[in-house]
């Protein structure tokens, strides 16, 4: 079995911070993820002025602006996470939540893309991203066959390699809406790898999703999922991702190749009962 993709999701759960980003970026290279993701938005882009203006308490002031305003890290803080992540060996890569971030991400040369489930529909930001023909992760949440359908037509009118991914929209998702058995149908309906991208409590659902044939598994991570920020709550922390990760890889070693292969130690016994 090929190796099930994993990203620890940062996001917006860093807060602003760059030590705290450097810290949840250590956590995934300590539990041997693939990669960390954030999340980048051109705020006058994506928001209205109107709902930018409304009030929303947060540690940066009295407004919705000053909340998503707190949470952009500007070019220099990329440049300092792209330096950091290449130090440390791992992989990242952003969801861009408008074409101007879209952009502005190109110039670090990343390796991977990622589609998030509430720009699935938005095409002008689907099409700069299948014209890049990076390796795409399509995040599914909220959507109807339909609308997969449209954004899976466009990554294959521009040739973009693209991995679909499983997922519920809902922070925390309560594990009866996971419905794993999706990923496989999914797999039947598009002939495509497909993912877990996940926001439930603990680590069950997405080592189920990995048994189930899940080719990369996505999670939320955070220090202490009692910090502010939206996200948090659907987080895991330190310990469940180390958990997580471990476990994956067991299931890729417990799940085998499928070939039936008498191993050596089978081999042994096979003489000393059999004769």
């Amino acid at each position: 079995m090929k190796k099930i993709f994993v990203t620890a999701e940062i996001g917006i759960n860093h807060n602003g911070d760059m030590k705290l980003a450097k810290k949840l970026i250590d956590t995934a290279v300590i539990a041997g993820c693939d990669a960390v993701k954030f999340q980048k938005r051109t705020i006058d882009a994506v928001y209205t002025r109107e709902f930018l203006d409304s009030p929303r308490k947060s540690p940066w002031g009295e407004t919705q602006r000053a909340q998503k305003e707190g949470l952009e890290f500007c070019l220099e803080e990329y440049q300092e996470i792209d330096h950091y992540c290449r130090g440390k060996g791992i992989a990242w890569y952003a969801s861009a939540w408008d074409v101007e971030s879209q952009i502005f991400l190109r110039q670090f040369n990343l390796k991977y893309n990622k589609v998030a489930s509430a720009m699935l529909t938005k095409d002008a930001l689907i099409e700069e991203i299948a014209k890049e023909q990076r390796y795409t992760f399509i995040a599914t949440g909220m959507s109807t066959y339909e609308e997969i359908d449209h954004a899976v037509e466009i990554f294959e009118k521009y040739q973009c390699p693209y991995e679909l991914m499983h997922c519920n929209s809902t922070y925390p998702m309560p594990y009866e809406d996971a419905n794993l058995k999706l990923i496989a149908a999914l797999k039947d309906r598009y002939h495509c790898k497909v993912g877990y991208s996940g926001h439930e409590d603990g680590t069950l659902v997405s080592t189920c999703a990995a048994a189930m044939g899940a080719t990369s598994i996505e999670r939320h991570i955070t220090l202490d999922r009692t910090m502010y920020g939206s996200d948090q709550k659907a987080s895991i922390e330190p310990p469940e991702l180390l958990k997580l990760v471990r476990d994956i890889r067991r299931i890729e070693a417990i799940l085998g190749s499928g070939e039936k292969v008498l191993s050596p130690a089978e081999e042994e016994v096979k003489k000393k009962l059999r004769g």
